[in-house]
């Protein structure tokens, strides 16, 4: 048994089974969770103590004096029917009254809104009332039969995390944490000086575990304690009445409450992002950054690391964001979901090591009696692993209630093996990562700055609708290829990095991932076009370069270089044909189809041309899972080589464009076929398929990493069964691997 890079939750009155459990696992720190306290028993374990600190709650005796400084959120209400001219807004239905409530201080005319939402049209502040002991706005003057909307400010009086943690583990008639909000001076005096007393204070903490800083994501409640708003990049929880006159200040412009509600879009991180949104951002950012700072600057002071959770109130720290090494954190820690989850945890510059809280968490919620947290904890693992071996991170741990772990003794032994092969991967390539052989790059509105952070809703979940695209960075998070995330704005201010190989552009349409107006601009479709006739690859997912109206007789602006475009009932008097589909090609050559599927298809009639759009195609193939359908993908031309064009759509199709290639995939919800679907599509893009064979795996479920530098190769199994599969040698022998579930192994090269 290895020991270290390990970090163990415990609690009060626990410390001779930690002790135990610290051993088995090989822990070298400790921690506490949220709603425990590390006893000195515990403590005197000897094991490295990281403390969580929450800045900005934990002190009701201050903040129940100062309720004027807590957090604030601009809030939407629902749209309200005018019948007659008068109609009045009811503002907090829907809204959960225990974590929100209305601000009643500040000006209501100065800083709210109400806007006819049939017109869009801002209703004169002459023409509404706020009525504060109801809680209403009521509007005169209302033209019938049009909806209103009143946009609020809202004070934030429970903290959303405490407020999941206290209901999802019942805490009962625990008192509820009230934030606060260190924009307001005298709480940001509070919050520096309690800070410094906890320090002197806390001599046994060898880690400060900020969790995190001063900004909750958006994060509200309805009125039955349901989620109601979720998003993990949200910046809404973050104003202020002094901080929208100080940005009016810097920026020469004022915020409207339109800018934060976003007619009920809370500016999603799938919303193409705007102006103001931007200019927020930057705002936002340059004054936490300059608080985290002073923070740091304490920790060091009194001899102790610094630690940010990258989740809870995280807002405003960016991580890829540039200048985040300037905030001298010592690292970086957070939640391991998936592949992504890692990778955005992983490949954090800045910072002197990264940490992984493995799941499950020890919460009731998972660990009850007839459960098998073990089968959760493998699973996280080999989502964790194939993404560990491309970008390292350097510790692991876990977090909750570890007398709750203890119960499942199965569970503790699975953590015994995970810790074990964690280590073992480490002490093998000595942290550094696997080779990767193409270079890709993810093209979106947000580029660096949200890194590994794209088509998602919250902690390693997808929204319903758009699972595909969450598929990409899933796949690419543990393929062998390196990764990087580039913007629309550096192409146009730097064209194409020369080393890149592939460009991958996907998403729905007037999103931030696909990019919307952006493709309107011809120096960036110029830019494109060049760099893929001279060689390059481009690969378009769902709705690429789609603009939201038809213009120049295109919905994809790169339809050219796809081969594919999207029919919007704009030519449909246009006839569109179909060329014969090419089932059996590179990139569909692990793609497993039943015998007899071929012959079937071929006798169906394949190359029956059919025109208009959605008919070209009649007969199926299969055989591969492209997600959320794409309606009325058509070829431009009979020129376009077409793989799957089931049921009158194309799904996956390459287009040669000069001396480069395009690709287009309808979309990829994440498997193992699909994740080597894409290797093979990046591949055949960027013209290496002479490069392919080396260091691959024949079986799908299992991959391969190889590590030049220390001369050596592993093989992964990420299924919880056995498999058998050839890996192939960069010098063209092979070996067979017959691995157990969840198995991995090692050859000297």
């Amino acid at each position: 048994m290895s020991t270290g890079r390990f970090t163990i939750p415990s609690e009060e009155n626990f410390a001779e089974q930690t002790k135990k459990l610290a051993e088995l696992w090989g822990a070298d720190a400790i921690r506490n969770s949220d709603g425990t306290h590390l006893d000195e028993a515990v403590l005197a374990l000897g094991k490295k103590v990281y403390s969580a600190y929450f800045p900005t709650r934990a002190h009701n005796e201050w903040i129940t004096l100062h309720m004027d400084e807590t957090p604030q959120v601009y809030l939407l209400t629902d749209r309200i029917l005018a019948e007659t001219g008068i109609v009045t807004i009811p503002l907090m239905d829907g809204f959960y009254e225990e974590q929100l409530q209305p601000n009643r201080d500040a000006d209501p005319h100065r800083y709210w809104e109400v806007v006819d939402r049939t017109t869009g049209e801002v209703v004169d502040t002459a023409d509404w009332t706020y009525d504060p002991a109801a809680d209403t706005v009521t509007v005169s003057g209302a033209t019938p039969m049009h909806e209103y909307t009143a946009s609020f400010l809202a004070y934030i009086i429970w903290d959303p995390v405490e407020m999941y943690n206290h209901l999802t583990n019942d805490w009962g008639d625990k008192e509820h944490e009230i934030p606060f909000d260190i924009y307001h001076e005298q709480t940001r005096d509070f919050v520096f000086d309690t800070f410094s007393r906890w320090l002197k204070d806390s001599p046994q903490t060898d880690v400060v575990r900020f969790t995190t800083f001063f900004y909750q994501f958006t994060l509200l409640f309805d009125a039955r304690h349901r989620e109601k708003v979720v998003d993990w990049f949200g910046c809404a929880c973050t104003v202020s009445p002094k901080a929208l006159d100080d940005f009016e200040a810097r920026y020469g412009y004022r915020l409207r409450p339109e800018d934060f509600v976003d007619a009920g879009c809370y500016n999603s991180a799938w919303r193409v992002p705007r102006k103001a949104q931007r200019d927020w951002i930057d705002f936002l950012s340059d004054f936490v950054r300059a608080n985290v700072k002073r923070l740091v600057d304490q920790t060091h002071a009194a001899g102790k690391e610094a630690m940010m959770f990258l989740g809870d109130q995280w807002i405003g720290t960016e991580p890829y964001k540039d200048g985040f090494g300037d905030l001298g954190l010592d690292a970086v820690v957070g939640s391991i979901g998936d592949g992504t989850t890692t990778r955005m945890i992983a490949d954090i510059p800045g910072v002197k090591y990264t940490e992984g809280r493995f799941l499950p968490y020890f919460f009731p919620d998972t660990f009850y009696e007839g459960n098998d947290p073990s089968i959760e904890g493998l699973d996280n693992w080999r989502k964790a692993r194939r993404a560990i071996l491309r970008s390292p991170i350097s510790r692991m741990g876990y977090g909750g209630y570890l007398s709750l772990a203890a119960k499942f003794p199965k569970f503790v032994d699975t953590v015994a093996h995970i810790a074990d092969e964690f280590r073992d991967i480490h002490d093998r390539t000595g942290g550094k990562p696997a080779e990767g052989e193409l270079n890709v790059a993810i093209l979106n509105s947000w580029g660096r700055m949200r890194s590994w952070m794209a088509f998602t809703v919250a902690h390693a979940l997808p929204n319903k609708q758009t699972y595909s695209y969450y598929g990409i960075l899933e796949a690419l998070s543990g393929m062998r290829v390196n990764v990087r995330f580039i913007s629309f704005d550096d192409v146009l201010d730097h064209g194409v990095d020369p080393d890149i190989d592939v460009i991958i552009n996907g998403g729905p349409v007037d999103t931030a991932f696909s990019g919307g107006d952006a493709w309107r601009d011809p120096r960036l479709l110029e830019t494109i076009r060049a760099w893929v006739r001279g060689g390059g690859a481009f690969v378009g997912v769902g709705e690429p370069t789609a603009v939201p109206r038809f213009q120049g007789g295109r919905f994809f602006q790169l339809a050219d270089v796809l081969g594919v475009d999207e029919e919007r009932f704009q030519t449909l008097s246009v006839d569109k044909y179909f060329p014969e589909v090419t089932p059996e090609h590179f990139i569909t050559a692990d793609v497993h189809l039943a015998d007899g599927v071929l012959d079937a298809w071929r006798a169906a009639g394949r190359t029956r041309d059919i025109s208009g759009c959605g008919g070209g195609i009649g007969a199926t193939v299969g055989g591969i899972d492209f997600g959320e359908p794409i309606a009325n993908t058509y070829p431009v031309n009979e020129d376009v080589t077409l793989i799957r064009a089931d049921d009158g759509q194309v799904q996956l199709a390459v287009n040669d464009y000069g001396k480069g290639r395009g690709v287009y995939v309808s979309g990829l919800p994440y498997s193992a076929a699909n994740a080597r679907l894409l290797e093979r599509i990046l591949f055949y893009a960027s013209h290496h398929e002479d490069r392919y064979d080396a260091w691959s795996s024949t079986n799908p479920e299992c991959e391969v990493a190889y590590f030049p530098d220390s001369h050596q190769y592993c093989v992964i199994n990420n299924t919880d069964r056995p498999q058998s599969t050839t890996v192939r040698h960069a010098d063209g022998t092979e070996a067979v691997y017959d691995l157990d579930g969840s198995g991995i192994a090692w050859h000297e090269v």
